[in-house]
């Protein structure tokens, strides 16, 4: 059971380096733009978050101020990709200042995942 918990702690951070390397290659390209594989790097992060949140009748006890601070992290990345796409559909550009956090707050939460024990 550890093993496939340790698998899934796998994909949460491959989750996180999608949505962060997707966002770097905007960044480097100089296009402020949300970008379809930021939204699917959100999402296995935000599964594989609530799946390691469940208690899989483990040794010791979750840590859950830290699984509170980091699902208040995504929701708020989730909210500045929201926001970003809308924007983007409707006038064609995202706020140069909603694309600049997100880099950002991805690499607090992934930070948080692996060092807050």
């Amino acid at each position: 059971m550890e093993i496939l918990r340790h698998v899934i702690v796998l994909v949460h951070l491959i989750g996180f380096a999608t949505l962060f390397g997707a966002w770097i290659v905007e960044a480097v390209s100089r296009r402020v733009r949300v970008t379809p594989l930021m939204n699917y790097g959100l999402l296995i992060s935000l599964l594989t978050g609530l799946i390691l949140a469940a208690p899989w009748g483990l040794e010791h006890d979750l840590n859950y101020a830290k699984i509170g601070v980091k699902l208040v992290v995504l929701i708020v990345i989730g909210a500045l990709l929201g926001i970003g796409s809308a924007r983007q559909k409707r006038t064609g550009a995202v706020p140069p200042v909603l694309f600049w956090l997100v880099g950002p707050l991805t690499v607090l939460n992934a930070a948080l995942a692996v060092i807050w024990r």
